[in-house]
């Protein structure tokens, strides 16, 4: 399995939770194109998505923001609603039309809270998102911004 796999809902949760947590997810759809959010801006929901495709994005003064990965089925978009300061800490948008469940942020913070199993389980499957994500923008922006390969000055 890759890592990448291995963070989709399907195989980062054990049944049970993923489970209760798709009890409380509401079905939502977005058009290609659609924002869901911006950097800087307030972390209150997060999506797992059912089909189609969205663009992480992230600001760079001065330039157009570059894409910093792109997700499918199963992921998870947005971290940052589950650490404070709840401020996104990407932007979001997406390619083709999306199909995904939302959750609101404070009412899983609070079932983290009240079932510490549940909880450590989110929280280890967020943090692993949250490392993926961080060392995949590193990467991305290595590629676009970093110096240019060949070995020695010009």
């Amino acid at each position: 399995m890759s890592p990448s796999m291995a963070l989709r809902l399907n195989h980062a949760l054990p049944g049970e939770h993923r489970d209760r947590l798709l009890r409380i997810g509401r079905e939502v759809r977005f058009a290609p194109g659609a924002r869901l959010f911006d950097e800087g801006g307030r972390a209150d929901r997060f999506w797992i998505l059912r089909d189609g495709t969205l663009a992480l994005d992230l600001h760079v003064p001065g330039r157009p923001a570059p894409v910093v990965e792109t997700l499918g089925a199963g992921d998870l978009v947005g971290w940052s609603w589950l650490y404070e300061p709840y401020v996104w800490q990407f932007g979001a948008q997406t390619v083709t039309p999306v199909h995904a469940y939302e959750f609101d942020a404070v009412a899983v913070r609070l079932m983290c809270q009240d079932d510490t199993a549940f909880g450590r389980a989110v929280e280890h499957w967020v943090g692993r998102v949250l490392a993926h994500r961080l060392r995949a923008a590193r990467t991305r922006l290595l590629d676009l911004y970093g110096p240019a390969s060949g070995g020695g000055a010009p």
